[in-house]
């Protein structure tokens, strides 16, 4: 079979990221921030099984 996705890597691959998500989130809350304002998400592969996924982005408190 040649294409397509596998299924469980895609799994895994969304919960990296919800989790990341969920950091970046929690993090800016922390801080007092109302928003994140250019989000992003970076993934590096360290070795065939291990990869980081980050994501990032500017915190920012809205002026009332």
């Amino acid at each position: 079979m040649i294409g397509g996705n596998i299924e469980t890597y895609a799994d895994v691959c969304d919960k990296a990221r919800r989790e990341a998500f969920d950091r970046m989130v929690t993090h800016a809350a922390e801080m007092g921030a109302d928003a994140i304002v250019a989000m992003r998400y970076d993934a590096t592969e360290f070795s065939q099984n291990i990869t980081e996924v980050l994501a990032y982005g500017t915190a920012v408190r809205l002026a009332k």
